[in-house]
């Protein structure tokens, strides 16, 4: 008898200290933007009090970089966007803020429902493929990429700008429309498509902002202006002079354009910031390139742009370096708005990130503005193709003499 009591107690802890802690597996999580819940996946893993906590970009993990658990409180961090997760574990539902200082979001998560059953087959409209958004934007565009992937009533998509994509919209067909949304860390956006009579699509981006989105055959034939081409949005003043840059890395040694690692080499500069999402999204890119490469002549560096505090204490900068393994240096080129400043050689330099690229002979063969990441579909994998292209082309240049 006191054996079977004591097995009870027992059993009764075990199940106590598993419900005092939220479980593992995936979640149904909303951050709240300008009063907007914007719905997505998170995902929780680990034993407390050392938990784990994921975003997701599509089935891309975004994993947090560190995570404690302890009285009914879940801090989650994710060095590299600088911000973190406090919650409240209660009832079954983990409540909170995610976010920085100066800046964040109202979070609310409960443990994933089941899928809802999809509309059937014959009842939910076709969306899938390219569509153009006319619009007017601050970076003198006329037109954006919608990119849409459909199964059924599941549908994967993004909007693709001339600086890079929105990350992957998922979502499905309810009530008469699409209802989409992303939040990986970064980028919330709620976005409700609706089929209009006339085969065009309505949407609005978080419940505010209404756009049109045509078909790309049928944009080309009415003659509606086209999307900005990233290849020929940001170029140079003198293409016969070398591009120069000089500047910090993390340790504050100076790197230049004219060290002795840089001469005769194929160069990669990339414009960015760990405050960017779409220098996230490229960075995987380019390290894969640098290291498919470099051992054929290939250089990749990253000019940095950030805040004034992350300048005095690069701890985000380096959190991005560790997150995609990054090879090639990074260096602290000044504050944002000291961009054109600190290049003044760049003409239309308005995109994060935008990429030139370097002949041996240290001059700019091309500059391409933005990323195409994975969620732009065909995009991406143009973008994939024509830098191979070119890259191959570039190094099997001869050498040059010594600038």
């Amino acid at each position: 008898m006191k054996t079977r009591l004591a097995f009870t107690a027992g059993s009764l802890l075990m199940v106590s200290a598993a419900m005092a802690q939220p479980p593992a597996g995936l979640w149904d999580a909303t951050v709240t933007v300008n009063n907007v819940a914007i719905p997505f996946r998170f995902e929780l893993s680990g034993q407390a009090p050392n938990l784990k906590g994921a975003f997701f970009n599509g089935d891309e993990k975004v994993p947090s970089t560190g995570g404690r658990f302890e009285n009914g409180a879940l801090v989650l961090n994710f060095d590299q966007y600088a911000s973190k997760l406090d919650a409240t574990w209660k009832d079954g539902v983990l409540e909170g803020q995610y976010g920085r200082a100066n800046r964040g979001y109202a979070f609310r998560a409960t443990r994933a429902a089941a899928p809802a059953t999809a509309a059937p087959q014959g009842d939910v409209p076709s969306i899938g493929g390219l569509w153009e958004i006319e619009t007017r934007s601050a970076k003198g565009e006329a037109a954006w990429r919608f990119v849409v992937r459909q199964t059924g009533a599941q549908v994967s998509a993004a909007i693709l700008r001339v600086d890079g994509d929105t990350g992957t919209l998922q979502g499905t067909y309810r009530d008469g429309k699409f209802v989409l949304s992303h939040f990986s860390g970064a980028r919330p956006l709620l976005l409700e498509v609706t089929p209009a009579a006339d085969g065009t699509l309505e949407l609005v981006q978080n419940g505010r902002q209404k756009l049109t989105a045509v078909r790309t055959a049928e944009a080309r034939a009415k003659g509606l202006p086209e999307p900005t081409d990233p290849a020929a949005h940001t170029s140079v003043k003198d293409l016969a002079e070398p591009f120069h840059f000089s500047f910090p890395d993390l340790s504050g040694k100076t790197v230049a354009d004219t060290d002795a690692r840089f001469r005769d080499k194929v160069v990669i500069v990339a414009i960015g910031g760990s405050w960017c999402p779409n220098c996230h999204d490229e960075a995987p890119f380019l390290e894969a390139l640098y290291e498919k490469y470099h051992a054929r002549g290939l250089e990749v560096v990253g000019l940095f742009f950030e805040e004034a505090d992350q300048l005095k204490d690069p701890a985000r900068v380096r959190a991005f370096i560790r997150q995609y393994g990054l090879e090639y240096p990074v260096l602290l080129a000044g504050e944002t708005g000291e961009l054109h400043a600190k290049l003044p050689q760049a003409v239309n330099l308005d995109c994060w990130p935008t990429t030139f690229f370097l002949g041996r002979d240290g001059r700019v063969r091309e500059a391409h503005a933005g990323f195409a990441a994975p969620a732009s579909g065909v995009f991406h994998a143009d973008l994939e193709k024509e830098t191979t292209a070119l890259l191959e082309r570039l190094l099997g240049e001869n050498s040059v003499a010594a600038r």
